[in-house]
């Protein structure tokens, strides 16, 4: 059983910045590709940015591109997703989420790819 456990979501100015964690409780973490997606009210889940299982992949969604990072730590069994040059329009409940295809290098952009999801954390961008 895989568990995920997103942190550092809040309330920020545009243009500010915040840093996401996801802590994973898998034995095989160093295997798996990683996301973070979001939703917010009204929408549906969209993928946000993504990376493989060693870190050498990453890809974002166009909207964020330039703006926020991707990274992980293997040793730590977390995720890191970097905010930067926040927008209203990125106000959502991020997701991070487990691809269990273990050592795969393609990064899926599709909700229905990843096996496991954490609970979601707030990020609200006022202008």
């Amino acid at each position: 059983q895989v568990q995920l456990v997103e942190s550092g979501g809040g309330l920020v100015q545009a243009g500010g910045s915040l840093r996401l964690s996801c802590a994973a409780s898998a034995r095989k973490f160093s295997r798996y590709a990683m996301g973070w997606f979001r939703q917010a009210p009204g929408k549906e889940r969209e993928f946000v940015a993504g990376i493989g299982w060693s870190g050498g992949t990453t890809y974002y969604a166009d909207s964020v591109k330039g703006r926020f990072t991707i990274s992980r730590d293997n040793a730590k069994d977390t995720v890191y997703l970097r905010l930067n040059s926040l927008k209203p329009e990125d106000t959502a409940v991020y997701y991070c989420a487990a691809d269990a295809s273990e050592y795969r290098i393609v990064v899926s952009t599709t909700t229905t790819e990843y096996d496991y999801w954490g609970q979601g954390t707030q990020v609200t961008v006022s202008s």
